[in-house]
């Protein structure tokens, strides 16, 4: 109780914006118990056994051996503070020895002189293991998993002995152990291209991102009664995206805790729809849509890309691996201690990017040395778990992919992500902003009905060329394809020919449009509408007899039944839509016609769900407030 109040004083000192900080670092074990009313409470559930399970995964190796030097003689003088009871006679019954077991003063109770933690691990002396303690210190009082007294001496969580007990830390070691070196050359090699590299895989990583959520919104996905996407929808997501079915689970499981797609409840079961946060990332520039995700993969607590074997692999799924996090940032925090060179990247089917070179050395990973100095940023993630290698291995993959380590080392990008925290939000931003280069405003229309975007379209300039185009590439250009069946598709949607030549006029680099285009539209323009389909008594009409007739006669229309009821009207025996699409694969080009008479607009359809998750930051530091004036 005693050490409960030290911790309340202590978190009372704090700014509103430094114990907000506090909240978002301990967000997830906190969100797992009811919000505080006062800050008693907040101590209350910072030093619970559950919020203290999960924290010291997050520990480096410092903080770690202070912590638990700390809590062993805060033990050790509580045993000699406390009078011992007389040991139960002979022969006495259950509760009487349990009673006697449990009287034995086994918390870690009593404040600590700092001189004494220091000594016990060997920085009692000026020098780098001092400096390391005391650093480790400060943080641990930052975290809120320590307290200061008046006097200077140190409170513990009192349960800290048992948390720690089964853990064997080793010798104390104030600094991470010097990498291997890496092959000679590769190094070099490494270095020269690693920023290239890192804004290739980060702009393939913004594409592949806008063509999966762009599927969902048009198509949203339906969830297993089980839970999680069925393999089916996996896959169809995974070929609208452009890219593997592991990497669109990661993708998937990313968006999901960005808040970009939400799983809602409809009559016809769960399914994943785009947030309304979606129209918002929308507007951003490509680089700034990266934050969010980048940004959740830290936190999240699953390894999408990695399935033990007889397991079958899941997504939208809440995950369990709470060791994931602490483990992501071991390797990112062992990379940055690296050079170039000493673990290349390897994609997620196994291959090395090294190799697919012949002028880059082959080297292979080391993942025994990795994850040894890995263990010194977060011994209690990596030591003694099982299948660490195999775990490693794909956060590395996940890692590269993403845009974060290249050929072995960590890119400017994963230094940002790594360096990243509440107080310092704009770091990735920054690293994001210098990466990717603005949205590409303007494209270049080629005579074969090609338009063609020199790097990342705008949203604007997308929308326009994929309502009368199709996207043909991906890549450092995009290419879209003007066909009649495109240009009849925005016809189809709303679009007026001398709007839609207006508009690419004004998106194209040289002022003007090729004349084959200008003619496609044009006449693509005189043909749509020119028969109408009634969906009143799903008839076609046209004010051109001889096409009525020709319609009449022809032979893959039968289907419909169609026949005439007057000479420029055909009724037809199958509802708007089917007679709609059969006629367009006749290689017509029909119009829907409403009730009043005027043509219909065929507009895709736009899913959305509400987002509960906007304004976390704002409402933590409003938590925050609450909690000091309290």
């Amino acid at each position: 109780m005693e050490g409960l109040d030290t911790l309340t004083r202590s978190l009372a000192q704090r700014t509103p914006e430094e114990l907000a900080a506090l909240l978002t670092r301990h967000a997830e074990p906190l969100s797992r118990r009811p919000a505080p009313t006062r800050l008693r409470e907040l101590a209350g559930a910072l030093w619970s056994y559950e919020t203290l399970h999960h924290t010291v995964l997050h520990l480096d190796h410092p903080r770690l051996h202070l912590l638990a030097a700390t809590a062993r003689i805060s033990q050790d003088l509580a045993r000699g503070a406390a009078p011992v009871p007389a040991a139960p006679a002979a022969g006495a019954d259950y509760q009487s020895l349990m009673a006697h077991r449990l009287s034995f003063p086994e918390l870690a109770t009593e404040p600590v002189p700092a001189d004494d933690a220091y000594r016990a691990l060997g920085a009692a002396a000026p020098g780098p293991a001092r400096d390391a303690v005391t650093t480790a210190l400060n943080l641990l009082y930052e975290d809120g998993l320590a307290a200061p007294t008046e006097d200077g001496a140190i409170i513990v969580p009192p349960r800290t002995p048992q948390l720690l007990a089964a853990h064997d830390l080793g010798a104390f070691a104030p600094q991470p152990p010097a990498p291997d070196t890496a092959t000679p050359g590769s190094g070099a090699f490494a270095t020269a291209s690693l920023e290239g590299e890192s804004q290739a895989a980060a702009s393939t990583l913004a594409a592949t991102l806008d063509r999966l959520l762009a599927s969902l919104a048009a198509q949203p996905a339906a969830l297993r009664k089980t839970g999680g996407l069925a393999l089916r929808e996996i896959k169809r997501l995974a070929k609208a995206a452009g890219t593997t079915e592991a990497r669109t689970r990661l993708l998937l499981d990313l968006v999901l805790a960005a808040d970009l797609v939400a799983l809602t409840r409809t009559p016809a079961g769960i399914t994943a729809v785009p947030t309304e946060a979606y129209d918002a990332w929308l507007d951003l520039a490509p680089g700034e849509r990266l934050a969010p995700v980048l940004t959740a993969w830290t936190t999240l607590w699953a390894i999408p890309t990695h399935t033990p074997f007889g397991e079958t692999p899941t997504v939208l799924v809440r995950g369990e691996d709470r060791h994931a996090p602490a483990l992501r940032h071991a390797l990112l925090a062992a990379l940055a201690d690296a050079p170039p060179g000493v673990l290349p990247s390897r994609d997620l089917a196994g291959a090395s990017v090294s190799s697919r070179s012949s002028d880059v050395p082959d080297h292979r990973p080391d993942l025994v040395a990795l994850l040894d100095a890995a263990a010194w940023h977060r011994p209690l993630a990596v030591v003694g778990e099982p299948l660490a290698e195999a775990r490693a291995t794909h956060i590395l993959d996940e890692a590269a992919f993403l845009a974060l380590t290249a050929h072995g080392a960590l890119t400017p990008l994963g230094h940002a992500l790594l360096a990243a925290s509440p107080a310092n939000p704009e770091a990735l931003g920054a690293a994001l902003r210098d990466l990717l280069p603005p949205p590409v405003q303007q494209a270049h229309f080629q005579a074969d009905l090609t338009a063609v975007v020199p790097g990342p379209p705008s949203v604007t300039l997308a929308g326009l060329l994929s309502s009368a185009a199709d996207r043909e590439s991906e890549g450092h250009a995009v290419t879209w394809r003007f066909t009649p069946a495109s240009v009849r598709r925005a016809l189809d949607a709303g679009h007026e020919a001398t709007a839609l030549l207006s508009g690419l006029t004004e998106a194209s680099a040289a002022g003007s449009l090729p004349q084959p285009l200008t003619y496609l539209v044009q006449e693509a323009a005189r043909a749509h509408g020119r028969m109408r389909v009634v969906p009143t008594a799903c008839c076609v009409r046209s004010d051109d007899e001889a096409l009525i007739r020709e319609l009449a006669a022809h032979r893959s229309l039968q289907a419909l039944g169609l026949r005439a009821i007057a000479p420029t009207v055909l009724a037809s025996a199958q509802p708007p839509a089917t007679t709609l699409e059969a006629l367009r694969a006749a290689g017509y080009a029909p119009a829907l016609e409403s009730e009043t008479g005027t043509a219909s607009v065929e507009r895709l359809p736009r899913h959305r769900t509400r987002t509960s998750s906007s304004g976390t930051a704002t409402t933590r530091l409003d938590l925050a407030r609450r909690l000091l004036a309290a």
